[in-house]
């Protein structure tokens, strides 16, 4: 089944999933990915190779020596070892969290458990913090629609999710055939910008003849989600209907995920090198990196330790199989003799570690190089700045609150599977995080949304510690969605036309979604408050100090490079009033990002200092609802 109707439960009730067009509300929300400082847009120009931002600023000072390595320093390329949290540099508390929010899946939320079980890795640096098995890899025989409930195997039939169960990754593959891709880009066999034509000549029917490889690669192509190619029973009839297939939009002028790009790349690939897929799977990506349990077509040893799929059947099945325990869940793939561009690689956990500790290192794994660090740039740096929200690099999606969560940053890279799998690589905190469900055991109809994916990813990113500016602590504003927290000072009387406040602040939130704002309310005015505008200072270059960053509608919102920036606000219109000051945080129902922190706050009232946090007494009359002093 496609990846993309699937992860949005567009499912036709009385057959295999429909035809869908993108509705701007699925698998990516409208408007999610928007980066956003203060309210205003800020879209780069479409990269070259090479041309990416290096050097993105860690989320705070180092705790470890494997901890916060850039993947494009070129320094620091580790490989991977077991460890504790704080040996990652990352906090114990909230990994605890993660696992017991995603052990809450295995039962009903709300109606059928979103998994029978699942397999959790979180790491830094070259450290895996985490790695756990939760639930059963193997549980139901069968699934009874009349009732809608699942037919257990027996009990001593039923398995254990285990560290080393394999998963049917369903659309993670089409990661794999990105970077198979992007290494003959870096080769000069493939150009980014020739037409798919150029290498398939069949491809020009229907009209998409000027389809090019990066559109397939960012799916911009004006390809249809999907369709039923396993309806022919010949490949070379699948291949006729995709060299007939008309777009359902222009080339280039809209977003529409759809599996057919990555198949047509794959075409691509075995055209260009003689090879067929998975011996390019093979000899270009697991076997350098030591991929052992990753491939297309695991054999039958290997089934005792697979995550079993789904009951496949008519009428929510667009094939009639039976428990698919073993062999590829997508139909098409499964279509293709189980090797597709688009679907069809088994992988575990840590072999998928092993893969995004290569690209967080650049590349380089060990001794094996599989990319040049430019090559990893074009994976990292968003080439659809013309649709806001679905933000792509080649082949990895970036920036996605709805499964990503407060890990998402405009150069967080990723995907998911319609099985019930995700990967997720933070370049700015060196986090990586994988989630391997089964989801789709015994039916596909049993969970939408990507709720474990989202709370897991953003335990892990409470995980990383946020230093203090200075002192030992700071005012945090937690990650809770559909909130309100405020950050209150006492009431102060102004008198000087140099009045002004000043604190440091850190902010990583949904884009425009969630806000932080800064208000005011006068003693004389009742209960009425009102934005603050207030400009911003982050840190610079060398000793070079940026110029203030103003946010006249007093609200900051989106991504601020997860770095301390100072703040100021000018409070000389409310001369000889009496005033309260207050952070005012709120969050939708959605999704959230890291959060906020406050420290530092100090009123001066021209040369008086009327307010300081520092001073115990001061802190003692701030009022927090919501927010909670923390040292991380």
């Amino acid at each position: 089944m496609t990846g993309y109707a699937a992860e949005n439960g567009d499912t036709a009730a009385g057959g295999p999933p429909r035809a869908t067009t993108r509705s701007g509300i699925g698998r990516r929300r409208l408007g999610g990915g928007i980066l956003a400082l203060g309210g205003a847009l800020a879209l780069a120009p479409i990269p070259l190779a090479g041309a990416a931002e290096r050097g993105a600023p860690g989320a705070g000072r180092p705790v470890a020596t494997d901890a916060g390595a850039n993947m494009a320093s070129g320094a620091h390329r580790p490989t991977l070892r077991r460890g504790s949290a704080a040996r990652a540099g990352l906090l114990q508390g909230p990994l605890d969290q993660l696992v017991r929010e995603a052990e809450a899946y295995l039962t009903d939320s709300p109606k059928h458990p979103w998994y029978a079980g699942a397999v959790l890795l979180a790491g830094r640096g070259g450290t895996v913090a985490l790695h756990r098995p939760i639930g059963k890899a193997v549980r139901y025989a069968a699934y009874d629609e009349t009732t809608d409930t699942g037919v257990e195997f027996p009990a001593e039939r039923q398995i254990p999710m285990a560290e080393d169960t394999v998963f049917d990754l369903a659309s993670i593959s089409k990661l794999f055939t990105s970077i198979l891709a992007v290494q003959q880009i870096e080769r000069g066999t493939l150009e980014l910008e020739a037409a798919v034509a150029s290498y398939l000549p069949d491809f020009a029917g229907g009209g998409k003849q000027d389809i090019t490889v990066r559109q397939l690669l960012t799916h911009t192509s004006g390809f249809r989600s999907w369709i039923p190619l396993y309806e022919e029973p010949t490949r070379e009839g699948k291949l006729r209907r995709l060299w007939n297939e008309v777009p359902a939009s222009t080339p280039g002028s809209t977003y529409l995920y759809s599996d057919l790009n990555l198949i047509s790349l794959q075409l691509i690939l075995e055209r260009i090198t003689g090879h067929p897929l998975d011996a390019l799977l093979r000899d270009e990506i697991t076997a350098p990196l030591g991929m052992h349990r990753t491939r297309y077509n695991p054999p039958a040893s290997w089934k005792p330790k697979i995550a079993a799929t789904e009951d496949a059947r008519l009428p929510w099945s667009g094939l009639e199989r039976g428990l698919v325990w073993g062999e590829v869940h997508d139909e098409n793939a499964y279509s293709f003799d189980g090797v597709a561009g688009h679907a069809g690689v088994f992988s575990c956990a840590w072999d998928l570690a092993v893969l995004a500790r290569t690209l967080l290192n650049g590349g380089v794994y060990g001794r094996a190089r599989i990319l040049s660090e430019d090559s990893v740039d074009l994976l990292f740096t968003d080439f659809n700045t013309a649709f806001p929200g679905d933000e792509h690099g080649l082949g990895f999606e970036l920036y996605q609150h709805w499964y990503m969560g407060a890990m998402a940053t405009p150069r967080t890279a990723g995907h998911t599977g319609f099985t019930g799998t995700s990967l997720v690589l933070d370049p700015s905190t060196d986090t990586f995080l994988i989630v391997l469900g089964n989801s789709v055991h015994p039916v596909r109809s049993w969970r939408s949304g990507s709720a474990p994916r989202v709370a897991t990813a953003n335990q892990l990113a409470r995980a990383v510690p946020v230093r203090p500016e200075r002192g030992r602590t700071a005012w945090f504003s937690g990650m809770a969605s559909a909130s309100t927290a405020t950050l209150t000072l006492p009431e102060l009387r102004l008198g000087s036309v140099r009045s002004r406040l000043e604190c440091a602040l850190w902010w990583d939130t949904e884009p425009c979604s969630d806000r932080l704002v800064l208000e005011v309310l006068e003693a004389s005015a009742g209960q009425e408050w009102r934005p603050v505008p207030f400009t911003t200072v982050g840190p610079g270059p060398g000793h070079h100090r940026p110029e203030p960053r103003p946010h006249p509608e007093g609200w900051v919102s989106g991504w601020s490079g997860r770095v301390w920036h100072r703040v100021e606000a000018d409070l000389s219109a409310w001369r000889r009033t009496s005033v309260r000051l207050r952070w005012r945080y709120t969050t939708d129902q959605l999704y959230v990002g890291r959060g906020a922190y406050v420290a530092a706050l100090r009123v001066r009232d021209g040369g008086v200092t009327v307010f300081d946090s520092a001073r115990p007494r001061d802190a003692g009359r701030i009022g927090a609802a919501g927010w909670v002093l923390s040292a991380d």
